[in-house]
């Protein structure tokens, strides 16, 4: 879900990924053995492998990676810097009940959560059983400011930040939404990704509905208003039984707050109270510690919590099945101060370098760490191996999206923008690397190549996760499976790809070990393929995807990019293009 900013941000170009969700795939070894790279050959070049804004993606069985993906560079167009080589964050939400400073703290508690999703933020509250709402492009700190949250008055409020999992970048899909239905008005935010949106909006479409914007989160409104039932949390019941996938949603009426999670916990909500008795929901525990509200539980799987002037109440959604949370949730997105899933991933983080240094060790001189979420497993891997842990690389904070490109050609330009290798901790020494994940394999071939360059002897790279294998369905934008490197190429081509002396990744079978009896209750669908819902629905380009998001492009720009869904029968003759 994201948005752009005219100001900041360029223009939007849309992608369309070709989802297979189950793609053949290579058996990977692990090996702790260190695998030379022979002094005499080259790095991998990255010159087609660069930062650029139109990605073409071609299939072929020759070259698994620099023919896969190709770069065409409008000159004319302003260079933008991002983070493609990481899953993308999902999106955050915030719910607060009882406090005459709701959108106040909502403000806050969304500014511990800005890590989740920075394309968009909004805060919706409740005033006199009126719904007011401001949301925005950009970060909490660029939508928000006094002036606009004293147009907040109230005591309830929901907040969202967010990142484009499903619909375009375009303003009219920052949540949270609010609606108006029959008995009056309820406002949703919500994180996850529903893997049925496209057969619940084809239904809701046959029957009448009007969509307003591209988002899957609008099906939600749509099953709640055209709900018979009472009151209103029994309609919020009754669609969510429609839904399949990821979801942790809060909403708001005109005198109550409601938070429900799916049944499977795909995604975390956790729930606190402040010392005055107000009701906190948010997606991390760093929200409720930054406006000072203490931890109370998790919302459970498939639970939903009604809060109101009378208290709270819990009703159970449905039958409760297996937890399946997000085990990156721990390897990558939320914070290390945030205790996600009762266990803390600050912790979790340090587990695995430690596992890494027990399982893939190497004779090293310095352990570093690619900042900011590799951190906290290099020091595990540091204290385990015994060799001292330095700063080797440097983040830039202050980077934003948007950049001039040089004139002249700088190598690796997007990826020294934002990471400076020190000199002093890196020449002359065997330099163990610790990263939280290798995705496309692109950003950490420059890594390795930086930190040569600044005069490392060896370079060994340290992968504290598994290798990522399939694309995710519930709330995470990965890659499509033919862009993931660890698809395509064994742990040693890999190695080779990226230019490093060794490489490790954390045995899945040691992750699980590590969670002990709690293992059975995480997705690692992305290591594993063994997705608990199954992803069925393949994405379909369909014609209003292309003339529905304000983009200016002529129907002939789509042409031929018509994809058909596997069990979704489409007539033929609907996707002919009358001729204009």
């Amino acid at each position: 879900m994201a948005a752009t900013h005219l100001s900041s941000f360029s223009s939007s170009i849309e992608k369309t990924h070709i989802l297979s969700p189950y793609p053949s795939q290579k058996l990977l070894s692990f090996s702790s053995k260190t695998l030379q790279n022979p002094s005499s050959s080259k790095p991998p070049s990255s010159q087609s492998l660069s930062h650029t804004q139109k990605p073409v993606f071609k299939l072929s069985s020759k070259n698994p990676i620099s023919d896969l993906i190709s770069f065409e560079q409008n000159p004319d167009e302003p260079f933008i810097v991002s983070d493609d080589d990481k899953p993308r964050e999902e999106c955050g939400v915030v719910g607060i009940y009882g406090d005459a400073e709701a959108s106040r703290l909502c403000y806050l508690a969304l500014h511990a959560l800005q890590h989740r999703g920075q394309e968009g933020a909004g805060i919706v509250t409740v005033n006199n059983g009126v719904l007011q709402s401001i949301t925005g492009v950009g970060l909490v700190s660029d939508v928000f400011n006094e002036s606009k949250l004293c147009q907040l008055p109230g005591e309830s409020a929901i907040g969202h930040v967010r990142y484009s999992t499903a619909g375009s970048s375009m303003l009219k899909n920052v949540q949270p939404f609010v609606a108006g239905y029959r008995y009056g008005s309820v406002g949703v935010a919500h994180n996850g990704n529903l893997v049925n949106y496209r057969s619940l909006r084809a239904t809701l479409e046959d029957n009448g509905s009007i969509f307003n914007t591209s988002s899957d989160t609008e099906v939600v409104l749509h099953l709640i208003a055209t709900s018979k039932v009472r009151p209103f949390f029994l309609r919020i019941v009754e669609a969510c039984e429609q839904l399949k996938g990821a979801y942790s949603m809060v909403f708001v009426t005109e005198d109550k707050l409601v938070a429900v999670r799916d049944p499977y916990g795909f995604r975390p909500l956790v729930m606190g109270r402040r010392s005055n008795g107000a009701i906190v929901f948010a997606s991390e525990t760093c929200a409720l510690d930054l406006i000072e509200a203490t931890y109370e539980r998790e919302v459970n799987p498939g639970e939903v919590l009604v809060v109101d002037k009378s208290g709270v109440k819990s009703l159970c959604l449905m039958p409760h099945k297996e937890q399946k949370s997000c085990v990156f949730e721990h390897i990558y997105f939320s914070l290390p101060n945030s205790v996600v899933f009762g266990r803390s991933v600050y912790e979790s983080r340090h587990a695995f370098g430690k596992i890494l240094a027990t399982e893939a060790p190497v004779d090293c001189d310095v352990v570093i760490a690619v900042p900011d979420s590799g951190v906290v497993a290099a020091l595990g891997y540091a204290e385990k191996a015994g060799v001292p842990f330095q700063q080797g690389l440097i983040r830039s904070h202050y980077v934003g999206r948007t950049f001039i490109e040089p004139s002249q050609k700088i190598r690796d330009f997007g990826v020294k923008l934002k990471l400076a290798p020190v000199r002093a901790v890196l020449e002359g020494k065997r330099v163990v690397v610790v990263d939280d994940s290798i995705v496309r394999g692109t950003t950490s071939s420059k890594i390795v190549r930086m930190i040569k360059e600044a005069g490392a002897k060896e370079v060994h790279m340290r992968i504290a996760s598994p290798p990522i294998i399939g694309s995710c369905y519930y709330g995470v934008d990965t890659p499509s499976p033919e862009e993931l490197i660890s698809n395509r190429m064994t742990v040693e081509e890999i190695r080779e790809f990226i230019g490093s002396d060794s490489l490790a990744f954390l045995p899945i079978m040691s992750l699980k070990k590590l969670l002990g009896h709690d293992s059975p209750n995480f997705c690692y669908a992305c290591f594993s393929l063994e997705y608990p819902v199954p992803p069925n629905e393949v994405k379909v380009k369909r014609l209003g995807d292309s003339v529905d998001d304000g983009l200016n492009g002529s129907l002939d720009s789509i042409d031929g990019g018509w994809v058909k869904a596997a069990e979704i029968p489409i007539d033929e003759d609907m996707l002919a293009i009358p001729p204009v």
